[in-house]
């Protein structure tokens, strides 16, 4: 670890890190995308609007097992930097079977409250059926899908990236396979699509295990090292829950934007759907960059390595900006070409061009955000950790939307985003500032 961590070069040790997030979250991007077209084959309305309705559960899920899976990883990096590995391997312990206890409540309480939670979703009479029987399943396999966060996100701690994206690539494929035999030769519709997900999970989850027990030196899954002081608990909530709010938040984000463009006409609505799929290709690559670096942020930190801590987060900042600025230029440019892929029609790709155009505008800036969130994260800074996760889709943007749309109707709701980048970035460079500058300045 010592040596992939503190004496390999940055650029060398960033990019074995990195890589394999990024390629674990494009998968993931494609299955999404298999999942969509599989699933809109049927052409069945109610099945497609069911399963689309139940879309929010499943960030939900995600975002349960980044507490323990962000939480504890981050934990494990400053831990295994001061050389604890007894405390650190004891952390992984917690945080595995507190993701199972946690997976069983959530499958007890969606399955007794059913009906209130996909009424909540939106469901009708008409999408009801299909809507509950993609949401029973799902809840069912609620722990394999919570799991599935904790070891791919701990492994890396100890430089196993390439385990990690190993073992989510094979899940992924298995479940892009298993959608169409589901939905189609054995007629199970709605519930096929979300049976192959699950499974899909069950497998990444007995390989991340495999690799626990044959790869790892320090992370466990043994029941005997459980056990956790209340201390070391509170210090994986406190950056568990932010990084499991920054998922919550997007969802927020996008569902707040759809409603103010709904009252520009369902033209508008469709073009930010096509929008947001484009922009999410841009998105998918600077986050899987930035968490990727995550471990060795926190390992430098708790070995106290501030020289080399203040190198990786300046070349972060570079990788982060440049790359988002290259591909937003390269986007924005050819945007009414790439948005007519999807749809023709003269009215969705002026409106779907400037939306694209709108939300590149700001992600280098987004970039930097990322970096300061998973620095806050990694270091332990629970408090920056926290306003980085309810701003920039959260509370700043509800407050520039609402502004930005009495004051200059269309042109604010598009614009809002970006805006709420601007000032997000200047917050978390204060914080970063406040928090970071004095201690790295004496470098």
């Amino acid at each position: 670890m010592e040596e992939l961590f503190i004496k390999k070069p940055i650029p060398q040790a960033y990019f074995q890190l990195a890589l394999p997030v990024v390629f674990g979250m494009l998968a993931s991007m494609i299955y999404n995308l298999a999942d969509t077209f599989f699933v809109s084959q049927t052409q069945n309305t109610a099945l497609v609007a069911g399963v689309a309705l139940c879309t929010p559960l499943f960030s939900f899920m995600l975002a349960i097992g980044d507490i323990f899976g962000l939480g504890g990883s981050a934990l494990m990096s400053r831990l295994l930097g001061k050389q604890d590995t007894a405390t650190s391997r004891r952390v992984s312990s917690f945080s595995v079977y507190a993701g199972i206890a946690t997976g069983l409540i959530v499958t007890a309480l969606l399955l007794v409250f059913e009906r209130q939670i996909l009424m909540l979703f939106g469901a009708t009479s008409e999408t009801y059926r299909y809507a509950a029987q993609f949401y029973r399943i799902m809840a069912l396999g609620a722990s394999f899908i919570i799991f599935s966060l904790i070891p791919s996100n701990m492994i890396r701690t100890e430089g196993l990236a390439n385990q990690s994206m190993i073992a989510t690539v094979t899940g992924t494929a298995v479940t892009i396979v298993l959608d169409p035999i589901f939905i189609f030769p054995l007629g199970l519709g709605a519930a096929g699509a979300a049976l192959a997900t699950v499974i899909g999970y069950a497998l990444t989850d007995a390989i991340l295990v495999f690799f626990v027990l044959t790869k790892c030196q320090v992370n466990s899954v043994s029941w005997q090292h459980r056990q956790l002081s209340g201390s070391l608990i509170k210090a994986i909530l406190l950056i568990g829950i932010p990084a499991s709010i920054t998922n919550l938040m997007q969802s927020f984000g996008t569902a707040l934007l759809n409603n103010y463009l709904a009252h520009y006409g369902a033209s508008q609505v469709a073009a930010f759907g096509i929008a947001s799929k484009i922009y999410m290709i841009v998105m998918l690559l600077i986050v899987g960059f930035a968490f990727g670096v995550q471990p060795m942020i926190g390992y430098n930190f708790g070995a106290q390595e501030f020289k080399r801590l203040k190198q990786i987060i300046r070349f972060d900042l570079f990788v982060e900006a440049g790359l988002a600025f290259v591909l937003a230029i390269v986007l924005m440019i050819f945007a009414p070409t790439v948005v007519s892929w999807f749809m023709p029609q003269a009215a969705i790709v002026r409106a779907g061009s400037l939306l694209l155009r709108s939300l590149l505008s700001t992600t280098p800036l987004i970039g930097v955000i990322l970096v300061f969130t998973t620095v806050f994260q990694s270091t332990g800074q629970a408090l920056g950790a926290f306003i980085m996760a309810i701003a920039r889709q959260g509370v700043v943007f509800l407050v520039v939307i609402v502004i930005a749309d009495r004051l200059f109707g269309y042109l604010g709701v598009i614009w809002a985003q970006p805006m709420a980048d601007i000032i997000t970035v200047l917050i978390g460079l204060g914080f970063y500032h406040w928090k970071f500058k004095p201690l790295l300045a004496t470098t």
